[in-house]
């Protein structure tokens, strides 16, 4: 496992002297692992916390649940929920019922090209309103938990992404004219699964609150086959640790 001195927090050119302090952050809680770990992570740092979850009106509503549940094992009162619609706009399967979620696909399937549980723009929607919440609430951090090594592929996961975002920061709020922009923070931008569940093992992250599941069964049951779940699986695996959810239903 790597630490804190290693973690990858997606500094871009021209802001590496800007490293945020121990102010307010705002994390994007998604009720996921990745997530989950991202909100540890920061509060391990110091960073007083405001969680950010949004209802985008995906398939189901466990990961909402869990979002909550998460934000509560991690002493976060303050917790912002929105709803925002995107599935007014299609485009995914994680917003269209109808639409079937990729199941059972190898590793090399899920390794390329970019699959049809994308959500057009998801992250980029997702950070605006976390930078308009950051501003409000005087944060100096917004901390997400996006992974470029095992991913499904999604553009909007890229630190070169985080990078230009962190630069529009600067420029398209009144903190950045004032200069001081909250910065966007990776830590897991650069860890697979692996040493992301150990990383959060090591924080006392509870994964047993968490879903990864794109398309849960009967009372948030994991499928055990889409690809969420199968990232999850092997990074446990790769971890040398029991995946408490699924252990939750296994017995």
């Amino acid at each position: 496992m790597r630490n804190d001195s290693t973690i990858d927090t997606a500094v871009p050119p021209g802001r590496e002297g800007s490293a945020p302090g121990r102010g307010r952050a705002v994390v994007l809680l998604s009720g996921g692992l990745d997530s989950a770990t991202a909100a540890a992570w920061a509060r391990a740092e110091g960073h007083p916390l405001t969680a950010l979850s949004v209802a985008y009106g995906q398939r189901h509503a466990v990961e909402l649940d869990a979002a909550r549940d998460v934000a509560r094992s991690l002493g976060i009162a303050d917790h912002v929920e929105l709803t925002v619609d995107l599935a007014a706009f299609g485009g995914s399967s994680l917003v269209d019922p109808a639409a079937a979620v990729p199941k059972g696909r190898s590793d090399a399937e899920i390794a390329h090209g970019i699959p049809s549980t994308y959500v057009p723009a998801r992250n980029t929607v997702f950070l605006s309103l976390a930078l308009a919440l950051a501003e409000a609430r005087g944060a100096e951090a917004i901390v997400l938990g996006v992974n470029a090594i095992d991913y499904s592929g999604y553009p909007d996961c890229r630190p070169e992404y985080l990078a230009a975002f962190d630069a529009l920061a600067a420029l398209a709020t009144k903190a950045g004219v004032e200069g001081h922009a909250p910065r966007i923070l990776a830590p897991l931008v650069s860890l697979s699964k692996a040493e992301i569940i150990r990383l959060g093992h090591s924080l006392g992250v509870d994964y047993g609150l968490t879903t990864s599941c794109y398309d849960p069964l009967t009372g948030g049951r994991p499928c055990g086959q889409c690809d969420s779940c199968r990232l999850r699986a092997a990074g446990f695996a790769a971890a040398g640790l029991v995946d408490p959810r699924v252990e939750r239903w296994a017995s």
